[in-house]
C-alpha cells in the first residue's frame, strides 16, 4: 500500500494518558523521519476524539482530512511484578559445598543471615495494528511485551522506533513517490 497520510491512534486508558500522548508522539516522529506524513489522534482530534460517535460518522472525520491509514497502538495489559533477591548468593560448583559440612554450613549461612531486598517490575504488552481506512483492510499486526522502562518517555521512544521499522521492513506500507 502506497501510504500518503497515517494517523497514530493510541487506545491507553485515562489514567495512563502520558503513555497515550507519549507513544503517538514518538510513533507519528518516527514514521515522518522515514520520509511518511503522520499526524497523532491526541493531537488532531483531543484525547477523546471519537468517543460516542458511530462508525460512518468516526469515518468521515478522518477522511475530511485525508487520513489513508489509521495505526492503532493498544496497551493490553500492565503487570506489576515483586521479586525477592537475597543479599547475598554465591555460586560455585556442587562438589564445592555439598561435599563437606563446613562448605555447606558458610555457603547456606550467608543464604539465610544476609538480608534481601524486594525489586518491583512492571510489563506492558501492546498491539499494534495498520488499517487501510478505503478498505478497512487490516495491512500489518504486532504484539510485544515492554519490560519495566525506565520511564513512559523511553518507553515511547524505543516502541516507537521498533514498530516504525518494523512495519516500513514488512512491506506492509511504501513511500508515495
Amino acid at each position: 500500500m502506497t501510504a500518503k497520510k497515517i494517523l497514530v491512534l493510541s487506545l491507553v486508558h485515562d489514567k495512563d494518558r502520558s503513555i497515550k500522548e507519549n507513544m503517538e508522539r514518538h510513533l507519528t516522529f518516527d514514521l515522518r523521519s522515514r520520509g511518511y506524513e503522520t499526524i497523532s489522534s491526541f493531537h488532531e482530534f483531543g484525547p477523546k476524539a471519537f468517543e460516542g460517535l458511530e462508525e460512518g460518522a468516526a469515518l468521515e472525520r478522518l477522511r475530511n482530512r485525508d487520513i489513508d491509514l489509521v495505526l492503532t497502538v493498544v496497551l493490553l495489559d500492565k503487570e506489576r511484578e515483586r521479586y525477592y533477591y537475597h543479599g547475598y548468593f554465591y555460586y560455585s560448583p556442587f562438589f564445592y559445598y555439598y561435599n563437606n559440612f563446613w562448605g555447606y554450613h558458610m555457603m547456606m549461612n550467608s543464604r539465610v543471615y544476609q538480608p534481601g531486598y524486594y525489586v518491583n517490575d512492571t510489563r506492558y504488552f501492546w498491539e499494534s495494528n495498520l488499517y487501510e481506512l478505503k478498505t478497512g483492510q487490516l495491512l500489518y499486526s504486532i504484539q510485544t511485551q515492554s519490560f519495566d522502562p525506565s520511564s513512559t518517555e523511553s518507553m515511547a521512544h524505543e516502541y516507537g522506533e521498533k514498530i516504525s521499522q518494523a512495519i516500513v521492513n514488512s512491506g506492509a506500507i511504501r513511500l508515495e513517490h
